[in-house]
């Protein structure tokens, strides 16, 4: 029939056109070219092609890196630079680290987080010996969970890690919702550098920076000072947190929006929940979707707000500005409803704990240096606690300071428990949980079977060298 086929020139103008049309369209919901390059992490080498193994190796070493600008500071890195190297995973993976001490002190590194054995888990005298400078050790381990966890040391481990030794290891799940937004990992942190470059002293303050808890005065994301994302009006972002500082609690604000948590600790929460702030403690991790919007070409900043956790911590504290997102110069545009995200969690069951775990945060009287303990005992007088394989156990924290404080157990997961004594709703694997002033934290735990010594702590880190941690033997 006449018109059945077209010349092939107009066939081919008309797929010119389409394609144009499409090429459009995906500009239309990108994000603006290099968007994440400011903040951008340097991903871990992996040694092995073959699916199913990461294997990497990572060497601790003092470089000389740029942080005030224009000054030079030897600060503690992995691979040379603040933060680590990015490992990237799949659940069910084995992660191979082969690691290496060039530092001028022992070291170890601990995978915060991770459900891991606990010859892997980086506690010195417990789980491994020492790192010694010059030594080697190979952590190989698989992950179990997704989510995002991270890797920092445990000996002298305020110094150590607030000198510059933390990094992130993200794990995925090939079955979550897709298209949940576009990913940027964020590594906050801070670090005291003086005028001139010079790293500022892991003991400044005496006692008084011990029972604060030391903060540099430098705030990093991914080791950068006030780094600017670019974003399109109207598409979603999907950031990726984890609070590396030390001491310092990160309160963000973004003006005129509204946080959508999906997840923490141990990856997706049972649902979503909307907040104007979000809120880490040291050592915890934040899973949340962000729509930017605005007029085009406007900047909206991202504050650090000053965090009341105890007497003084507020007090005369201006807020900081952590970073910038920048509006392209284009309209706003409509994104894709967010996909729906429910985890079915089993919620554990107070009820079957075969004990109750009841612990203070305490504080030594006397002279000379601050000791800090859990039950009035500091950490190198304490015996371990004794729990079996199969257990479930319900634990109450109780607070007598002045302080907030960050409980992190290692190796294992929790579920926080509400005033009705059942999980809290939404429910969430957690690993770190704030202690509030004049309170108390409770949670449940289920120990699976992986026997050995863990570790529990203040992940306010001088608290923690000050003696409030304790070891948990987990026998068969």
């Amino acid at each position: 029939m006449p018109g059945s086929s077209r010349p092939p020139l107009f066939t081919n103008l008309l797929l010119a056109i389409a394609a144009i049309g499409c090429a459009e369209a995906s500009s239309e919901r990108s994000q603006p070219e290099g968007w994440d390059s400011a903040v951008q992490l340097r991903p871990a080498r992996d040694l092995d092609a073959s699916p199913g193994v990461v294997e990497v190796e990572l060497t601790a070493r003092v470089e000389e890196v740029e942080i005030v600008p224009g000054k030079r500071t030897p600060v503690w890195t992995y691979d040379g630079g603040i933060p680590g190297p990015l490992l990237r995973a799949r659940v069910g993976d084995r992660v191979i680290v082969h690691f290496r001490n060039d530092l001028p002190a022992p070291t170890t590194i601990h995978w915060h987080g991770v459900r891991l054995l606990a010859e892997m888990d980086g506690a010195p005298g417990h789980s491994q010996d020492e790192t010694p400078p010059g030594g080697s050790f190979t952590y190989d381990f698989v992950v179990p969970d997704a989510g995002l966890f991270w890797y920092h040391p445990h000996v002298d481990s305020a110094a150590q890690q607030g000198n510059g030794l933390y990094g992130a290891l993200l794990v995925d799940d090939p079955d979550e919702p897709a298209e949940l937004g576009d990913e940027l990992v964020l590594v906050l942190s801070d670090i005291m550098v003086h005028e001139d470059g010079a790293l500022g002293d892991p003991r400044a303050g005496g006692n008084f920076g011990t029972l604060f808890g030391r903060e540099g005065d430098q705030l990093l994301v991914n080791g950068r000072l006030n780094p600017v994302i670019e974003a399109r009006a109207g598409l979603r972002q999907r950031w990726r947190i984890v609070n590396a500082a030390k001491s310092r609690y990160y309160q963000l604000a973004l003006a005129g929006h509204r946080f959508t948590r999906i997840g923490g600790d141990g990856g997706l929460m049972e649902r979503p929940v909307e907040t104007e702030m979000l809120v880490l403690t040291p050592g915890e991790r934040a899973d949340v979707l962000v729509t930017p919007r605005g007029a085009p070409g406007s900047t909206l900043p991202v504050r650090w707000v000053p965090y009341d956790r105890g007497y003084g911590t507020t007090f005369q504290r201006p807020e900081v500005e952590v970073f910038r997102v920048r509006l392209a110069d284009a309209p706003e545009v409509e994104d894709a409803p967010v996909p729906a995200i429910a985890r079915a969690i089993p919620a554990l069951d107070p009820a079957a704990a075969v004990r109750r775990v009841d612990l203070k945060l305490t504080l030594e009287e006397g002279e000379g240096d601050l000791v800090m303990g859990i039950n009035d005992v500091p950490f190198w007088e304490a015996e371990p606690l004794m729990a079996t394989v199969g257990d479930t156990e319900v634990w109450t924290v109780e607070n007598t300071f002045d302080f907030d404080h960050p409980f992190h157990l290692h190796g294992f997961f929790f579920q926080v428990l509400g005033e009705d004594g059942r999980p809290a709703r939404p429910m969430e694997w957690k690993d770190t949980v704030n202690v509030p002033v004049g309170g108390a934290a409770r949670f449940v735990v289920r120990y699976d079977n992986r026997p050995g010594m863990w570790m529990f702590h203040c992940h306010i880190l001088d608290h923690a060298d000050a003696g409030m941690m304790g070891m948990l033997h987990l026998v068969r």
